[in-house]
C-alpha cells in the first residue's frame, strides 16, 4: 500500500513534466512552422513599424528551414493620418538585401476614401519595380463601432481604389479579413487578386482562388526581434 501510494506520488510530477514538455514543443512548433517550399516555392513576410528594427542581411540569409524570404510587404499607411516614416528607408534596405518589396495600406471602412488615398499616395511612390500594393481591410470596433452599409463601402472603396491605382499604374491586391468578407463579400464582388489569412492552414472564407496567404503571424526569424507574419504565393 505504501509502495502504491509512493508510485502515485511520483507519477504526478512526471505527468506534469510531460505536459510541460508537450506545451514547450507546441510553442516551438507554432513559432517556427512555415509551409512546405516544395508546394509554395515563393515565400516572404509582411512587416510593419511594430516589428521594430530589421537586420535585413541577416533576415535574407537566415530564413526558416534554411531559406530566406523572397519578398517583403511593408505597411506604409493606415487610415487617413497614420504613415510609417521609415517606409522608404525600409524598402531601400530590403531591396539592397535582395528582397522584392510591396506596400500595404490598412483601410478604415469608417473613414472617407479621399483622405486615405491621399495618405497612401503621399507615402508610396509610383515604382514599376515594386510588387502590387495590398489593401488590408478589417473591422476595428474601437475605431469603427458602427460599420457602414454595403452601398456606402462600395462607393468609398471604389473611389479609394480608383485614386491609388491611377497613382500606381496597376491594380492592387485586396486583403479582406474573414469578418469583412462575411459582411461585405468584397472578394466575391470586386475583380482584384485576393490575399487571405489563416494560421497553419488555408482558410475557406474567400470562395475563389487566392494569390497570397498569410500562413502564420507567429513566426520567429533571425533579424527581427518580434514574431512576423509569413506569407506564401500561390
Amino acid at each position: 500500500m505504501v509502495k502504491a501510494g509512493l508510485k502515485r506520488w511520483l507519477l504526478v510530477p512526471v505527468a506534469g513534466v510531460a505536459l510541460a514538455a508537450l506545451a514547450l514543443m507546441a510553442w516551438y512548433w507554432a513559432g517556427h512552422w512555415v509551409p512546405d517550399r516544395a508546394r509554395y516555392p515563393v515565400q516572404g513576410l509582411w512587416l510593419d513599424a511594430g516589428n521594430g528594427p530589421v537586420e535585413w542581411a541577416t533576415l535574407k540569409t537566415n530564413g526558416p528551414a534554411g531559406h530566406g524570404p523572397d519578398f517583403v510587404y511593408l505597411t506604409a499607411s493606415s487610415g487617413a493620418d497614420i504613415r510609417d516614416p521609415g517606409f522608404a528607408a525600409g524598402a531601400e534596405a530590403a531591396r539592397a538585401a535582395g528582397l522584392q518589396v510591396g506596400a500595404v495600406h490598412v483601410y478604415d471602412v469608417c473613414l472617407p476614401a479621399d483622405g486615405q488615398a491621399s495618405n497612401f499616395v503621399t507615402t508610396v511612390p509610383r515604382d514599376k519595380h515594386m510588387l502590387p500594393a495590398a489593401i488590408a481591410i478589417d473591422l476595428d470596433p474601437k475605431r469603427c463601432p458602427e460599420p457602414p452599409g454595403e452601398a456606402s463601402i462600395d462607393s468609398e472603396l471604389t473611389t479609394f481604389l480608383n485614386e491609388i491605382e491611377r497613382h500606381l499604374g496597376r491594380p492592387v491586391v485586396l486583403m479582406p479579413s474573414a469578418e469583412i468578407e462575411a459582411r461585405y463579400h468584397l472578394a466575391a464582388r470586386i475583380d482584384r487578386n485576393v490575399w487571405v489569412a489563416g494560421d497553419y492552414r488555408v482558410p475557406g472564407y474567400v470562395k475563389r482562388p487566392w494569390v497570397l496567404w498569410t500562413a502564420t503571424h507567429r513566426l520567429h526569424v533571425a533579424g527581427v526581434t518580434t514574431p512576423v507574419r509569413w506569407v506564401v504565393v500561390q
